[in-house]
């Protein structure tokens, strides 16, 4: 059973089976404390803007996005992670996810300096309690067969995260 409740002005989905509650899924392990830090703020604010957002999630492309929000009007934005000036000076694959958002940011710690990022991103600074957007995102509306797609793998994904809580066994690898 879903139990809503709220705490901290963000709305949050407890999880509850058999009347116990359920532990969140762990990190993969990839993840720096400083990224996952990172990624729970930037989780926390869009939650507080209204809307889904997932960890982690898998494009078509087989690139990992480290954050995608699902706004009400089904606007798709992806955020990228970079914990340092190192991590993002070695990862250069980010201009691949614009194919697959119609917003894209860089979130990074208030110890990352924000004039290496480039100007053609969005920015969010970010800590484990919350994040701000210092810059907007410039606006690139994906083709409606593509925002279809990435929509319908944000749906699975969301549903076998959801799966998988409940039922750590059942298998899925495929989500």
């Amino acid at each position: 059973m879903l139990v809503p409740f709220t705490g901290n002005s963000c709305f949050v989905l407890r999880m509850t089976y058999l009347g116990q509650a359920l532990a969140p899924l762990p990190g993969d392990g990839r993840q720096s404390a400083t990224a996952l830090g990172v990624q729970r703020g930037v989780r926390r604010l869009f939650a507080q803007l209204g809307h889904a957002s997932l960890p982690e999630f898998t494009l078509a492309s087989g690139r990992r996005a480290d954050v995608i929000a699902l706004a009400p009007d089904g606007r798709l934005t992806i955020v990228e992670i970079k914990s340092s000036v190192v991590d993002f000076r070695s990862d250069r694959k980010w201009p691949d996810y614009r194919d697959f958002c119609d917003r894209f940011f860089f979130a990074i710690p208030e110890t990352v300096p924000i004039e290496i990022l480039p100007d053609s991103a969005g920015l969010i600074v970010a800590d484990s309690f919350g994040a701000a957007i210092l810059r907007e995102s410039p606006e690139h509306p994906l083709a409606g067969a593509r925002r279809k797609a990435v929509t319908l793998r944000f749906a699975r994904a969301a549903a076998g995260l959801l799966h998988a809580l409940a039922d750590p066994q059942c298998g899925t690898e495929a989500w």
